[in-house]
């Protein structure tokens, strides 16, 4: 009768942890489930101006479509990048081809892009001068740090008719061929240079952080970025999502009419659709 006992529990025990088994993978059903749902959000990083501000337009075409876009504010151009190859975002909105290709040659990532959005004209802008003949000998000109923007400012510049550079892309202050004005080169964060505006003479901004200091390109700058300037703010994303459903949805919606007029209507010319 005891062996009988024994047995009898032995069994039930058996039939208890099978149930938890069962029970576990019925777990993992219902997470993956979950996963499965959580693809209708959309977590896209940006910084404030006018990228997170595009994003919240379009936020509401793509309720329509079932997706919830989740904005993540960035203030830096490095970190949106890094949250994006390590899978933390889904895409972000920030940057021009240039840097773009730039940081996948140098971090070794596989970043593509989807659609252009818009240009932001990148202009010189000084609490010293009124307009660029003003800019004095020996005069201090901020630009920003990274090499792709870097060269952008430059090529600005040299357009001003401050300097010459020599031809190419990633040109530095090395490649000036010509400067009558013996103009000083400082380089610095891109997000630092509004705020160094009465530290020196001139400095070449930006039109994202040049708007979050409520300066107008087309007001307030003394030079200015052509229109036909090659660097167009993108979507980015992993590669490899390119065909996602989600990120389709999202490139649609930011190339919308919708979009189209908001920037217009916005930003009155300071900031131009690609589109």
């Amino acid at each position: 009768m005891k062996k009988r006992k024994i047995i009898s529990l032995i069994l039930s025990s058996l039939v208890v942890l099978s149930l938890a088994g069962c029970g576990s993978k019925g777990g993992d059903a219902s997470s993956s489930s979950s996963t499965g749902k959580d693809s209708k959000v959309i977590k896209v990083g940006a910084t404030p101006v006018p990228h997170a501000e595009i994003l919240k337009q379009v936020k509401p075409i793509l309720q329509k479509e079932g997706y919830d876009l989740q904005i993540v504010e960035f203030t830096d151009y490095v970190t949106p990048n890094t949250a994006l190859n390590e899978g933390q975002l889904d895409a972000n909105f920030y940057q021009h081809i240039p840097y773009l290709e730039q940081f996948n040659k140098e971090k070794h990532t596989e970043l593509s892009y989807t659609v252009k959005v818009h240009l932001e004209p990148m202009g010189v802008y000084s609490n010293k001068a009124k307009k660029i003949s003003d800019i004095k000998d020996g005069a201090e000109i901020a630009i920003p740090s990274d090499p792709t923007n870097g060269a952008r400012a430059l090529k600005v510049l040299q357009n001003a008719g401050l300097i010459k550079v020599k031809d190419g892309e990633l040109i530095s202050k090395a490649d000036i061929t010509e400067n009558k004005k013996n103009i000083k080169i400082k380089e610095l964060e891109a997000p630092q240079l509004p705020r160094v505006l009465g530290d020196v003479d001139a400095a070449v901004i930006n039109s994202n952080y040049a708007l979050q200091a409520n300066l107008n390109p087309t007001k307030d700058a003394i030079a200015i970025e052509p229109k036909d300037s090659p660097y167009a703010n993108i979507l980015a994303v992993r590669t490899k999502d390119k065909d996602k459903d989600s990120i389709k949805a999202l490139s649609k919606a930011l190339n919308s009419p919708e979009i189209k007029k908001f920037i217009e209507e916005k930003y009155k010319g300071s900031i131009i659709a690609s589109f």
